[in-house]
């Protein structure tokens, strides 16, 4: 059977390429492409360059018009004269098996989309069986509908004598079409045996869930690459894999944590990302169980980024999807020390926009009503940790209380300083 490897983007240099449409402006469509560069740069490739179009819509044969391909088309054959091959095209968003087919057979290059290359970094980052088997699960449903193009080098066969011998006639299919139907056979049987791979470990994390005692359970959620892990191992200590990349933390990490006197469960989960595909999302059911039976969500936001809120919108979105919604959470912006502004000049008296805000500003916006379900924090400085730590506490007895009435806290106040 063909290999299925999703992608390959080893270390190598790529081409990215994006839409400005009616719904995405030419401002929306850089931050994508800043976002798909950083995701490149995760698998381990390097962006020498973009190319953007203006369409209402993506083009259903070649996603970008056929003036667009050829103008790429040129730029790759450019760089090769030159001797700097290009190794990869990555699209922004995910190409159906007929546009992947026929930009392949334009550019005769690698093609990837958005899809595939997150399914790669995961690929990449799994490490336990559990999540080893949520990926490559979300490889095949990716896989499967785009089968058709890994077996155009072995054309059907047609011709041959007898009635209604021409193209594609009974009996006289080419191998493509038998190694197509073999391979999707083999992939689909595959998929069942994953499926009941995950379901025996969903059945197991449910069983470790129950045992873990009357603890209130607390779930770091976020955009990717926010500092989930980093406050994680502040929280916790202990050391949390975290790297600033995106998709650091796959796996889910559990931790228990005792803040004075008070012992809680806090587990760091899988980042999300715009564009998030629907196939990673339902694989990871398992993960995402832990944020579905969390009694509460700290929601972790970079406040440094300059689309912070939109990220904001993309979390609260996942969790909707997940079932996760209406959970008492609190919104914890981090990297408070790498927030920058744009001060406006005397003489400008153009409108202030969000970028001319300092961080006091910002603070007094619509963030101010949000009261103690807000803080702001530096996990790296670690500004403001004991004020989180407080407010965490403050919730946690609260919750703890309310669903363990008869359950005494386990631990005497005791001094940190002293351990």
């Amino acid at each position: 059977m063909k290999e299925f490897v999703i992608s390959e983007a080893q270390v190598g240099t790529a081409v990215l390429v994006g839409l400005i449409t009616k719904t995405q402006d030419e401002r929306k469509t850089n931050e994508y492409l800043d976002e798909l560069a950083f995701l490149a740069e995760t698998a381990g490739a390097e962006v020498v360059k973009r190319f953007t179009q203006k369409l209402d819509q993506a083009n259903s044969v070649t996603y970008v018009g056929k003036g667009k391909l050829e103008e790429i088309k040129e730029y790759i054959r450019s760089e090769e004269e030159a001797e700097r091959e290009i190794g990869m095209v990555i699209f922004d968003d995910e190409l159906s098996a007929k546009q992947i087919r026929n930009i392949e057979a334009e550019l005769k290059i690698k093609i990837l989309d958005r899809t595939s290359l997150i399914l790669d970094i995961f690929a990449m980052r799994a490490q336990t069986a559990n999540a080893k088997t949520q990926v490559e699960l979300a490889q095949y449903k990716y896989m499967l509908p785009r089968l058709q193009r890994l077996w155009t080098h072995l054309e059907r066969q047609g011709g041959g004598s007898g009635a209604g011998g021409g193209k594609g006639s009974v009996g006289l299919r080419g191998p493509g079409e038998t190694q197509l139907e073999m391979d999707r056979r083999i992939i689909l049987n595959r998929m069942s045996l994953l499926k009941d791979r995950l379901a025996e470990i969903d059945k197991q994390k449910a069983t470790q869930r129950k045992n873990r005692g009357r603890l209130i359970r607390v779930a770091l959620v976020g955009y990717t690459n926010v500092g989930k892990s980093t406050l994680m191992t502040l929280l916790s200590k202990s050391e949390v894999f975290a790297e600033n990349k995106l998709f650091a933390t796959l796996d889910t990490t559990v931790r228990k944590v005792i803040i004075e006197n008070l012992p809680f469960l806090l587990s760091d989960t899988v980042g999300f990302i715009r564009k998030l595909p629907t196939d990673l999302v339902d694989s990871f059911k398992s993960t995402l169980d832990e944020v579905r039976e969390a009694d509460l969500l700290l929601h972790i936001v970079d406040i440094s980024h300059p689309d912070f809120e939109e990220q904001i919108e993309v979390v609260n979105k996942t969790l909707a999807d997940i079932g996760a919604s209406g959970k008492p959470m609190i919104l914890v912006f981090n990297k408070i020390d790498a927030y920058t502004y744009v001060a406006k000049a005397d003489d400008d008296l153009t409108p202030r926009t969000k970028e001319n805000l300092t961080l006091e500003e910002l603070m007094k916006t619509w963030m101010a009503k949000l009261e103690d379900n807000c803080l702001f924090i530096s996990a790296r400085e670690r500004i403001n940790v004991e004020e989180l730590k407080s407010v965490v506490y403050r919730r946690v007895k609260e919750l703890h209380v309310q669903k363990y009435p008869y359950n005494d806290f386990l631990y005497q106040t005791y001094d940190e300083e002293e351990v």
